[in-house]
């Protein structure tokens, strides 16, 4: 290209420390998923690199956006990883993204109508509720202290809860306060201040002393009171290539974690939206919502098949091109390759892996509760009426099979949770008569 616009694609290496700096944008968000549900910190960087690559492909460059890590399927892939282990977990993501790609098509063949008749608020809202509420005793178990089960103690309460505090606080306050670059990493800035209280805790012997409250005999796999230890980052080498998981085949796995591919697809327009709405660009129509669904769910699945986690599209990113005003596809493409040659340090996967558990528990008090939020948001905009009866019956049922934990034994699969949820939440929306359905 001889002249380019502010929006079109021209990749030059002035771009590539504001690549990295868009990177820096979604690092915490990125790495928070991975180290919440047990994948690989360094494999998540690495398909969230690659997987932005493929999607610039699939849209002809046109739209700067970078893909990383879902919180949507945080539950499911916690759930999985405890009950099938993450090979079998992939397998499930990786049918996600192929439910992109299905829903990508219908939208070819039929317009994208087809969405709202089949997935309207009244189902997608409830669902996201579920998302987050079921993860509501993760987090409170972490920030008190204990693994996310709650079955075994790491760090003694009161220490965590100062932890788990200082993360929540910060993560708050940067998002209400803070200013330019500040305002789009709270999640950072929440990680980075947990680790330096934990640091402080630490070299003052609080833990130690803290640890004195409590009756070992009535805990079980207490630890060493030392919050953090850098053995591991000793130990990792510089350089590494990542510790890529393959998925194996399970039929279960897959009923289970499909439907939550639901909400994200919804929100993908929003997504869309947003950043047209940023730079001044139509992308529902060109490249088209269809190409970037496809490329959405395309980079799920690859991101699955070497063991990372779903991939969405990121508003925080979103967030730093509207305040740089820097439109040019292309930058996306250097915050890529940033992130795929950071998964090759190993000791930065060795140093992510000594963040105390309660510094995630309080971020995750915030996040899961703004999943929540989330999903109800999308029924007051959609305007639905939840007293009618047809809204009424859906949004009920999806909330209690949701968060009930209701399970089907089909004998050669087993639906629950969240997937049962989505499902029975698409069948009511098909079935119960009403004229409601566009809500």
């Amino acid at each position: 290209m001889n002249q380019s616009s502010p929006t079109e694609y021209n990749f030059r290496p002035k771009d590539a420390l504001l690549g990295a700096q868009m990177l820096f944008v979604a690092f915490g968000a990125l790495v928070l998923v991975p180290l919440l549900t047990g994948l690989n910190a360094n494999v998540a960087l690495f398909t969230a690199g690659l997987g932005t690559l493929v999607f610039q492909a699939i849209t002809r460059g046109k739209v700067p956006v970078f893909l990383a890590s879902s919180f949507a399927f945080i539950a499911p892939i916690i759930y999985g990883v405890q009950q099938w282990g993450i090979p079998d977990t992939m397998c499930g993501l990786l049918a996600a993204g192929l439910l992109y790609t299905v829903i990508s098509l219908l939208i070819r063949l039929f317009g994208s109508e087809i969405l709202h008749k089949i997935l309207p608020p009244v189902v997608t809202g409830p669902v996201i509720m579920v998302i987050g509420l079921v993860l509501a005793p993760v987090a409170v178990h972490m920030a008190s202290g204990r693994t996310g089960d709650g079955a075994a103690w790491l760090v003694p309460e009161t220490t965590a809860f100062i932890i788990a505090g200082a993360s929540l606080a910060t993560t708050i306050l940067v998002s209400l306060l803070g200013k330019g670059l500040f305002k789009l990493i709270p999640i950072l800035c929440g990680i980075a201040a947990g680790y330096a209280t934990s640091l402080i805790l630490d070299m003052s012997g609080f833990s130690t002393a803290t640890q004195a409250a409590f009756n070992p005999g009535e805990l079980q796999n207490w630890t060493a009171p030392t919050l953090i230890s850098m053995q591991k980052v000793a130990a990792a080498p510089w350089f590494a290539i990542p510790d890529f998981t393959f998925p194996s085949w399970n039929l279960e796995a897959i009923l289970f974690i499909v439907p939550v591919a639901i909400a994200p697809a919804i929100e993908h327009f929003g997504d869309v939206l947003a950043i047209g709405g940023i730079t001044g660009k139509d992308y529902v129509e060109d490249p088209g919502i269809k190409n970037t669904l496809l490329g959405d769910g395309v980079a799920t699945s690859l991101a699955a098949f070497f063991g990372g986690p779903p991939n969405t599209t990121y508003s925080e990113v979103s967030g730093a091109v509207a305040l740089t005003r820097a439109f040019n596809p292309a930058i996306m493409t250097w915050a890529s390759i940033t992130a795929i040659i950071l998964a090759f340090i190993g000791k930065l996967g060795g140093f992510l892996n000594t963040i105390p558990v309660p510094v995630m528990g309080g971020i995750m008090v915030l996040l899961f509760g703004a999943i929540a939020v989330i999903g109800i948001s999308t029924l007051i905009k959609a305007g639905t009426d939840l007293m009618e009866p047809r809204n009424l019956a859906i949004v009920a049922i999806i909330l209690v099979f949701g968060i009930g934990g209701m399970n089907f034994d089909l004998a050669v699969v087993k639906l629950g949770g969240i997937g049962l949820a989505g499902i029975i939440g698409v069948l009511l929306n098909l079935l119960l008569p009403g004229n409601n359905r566009a809500q």
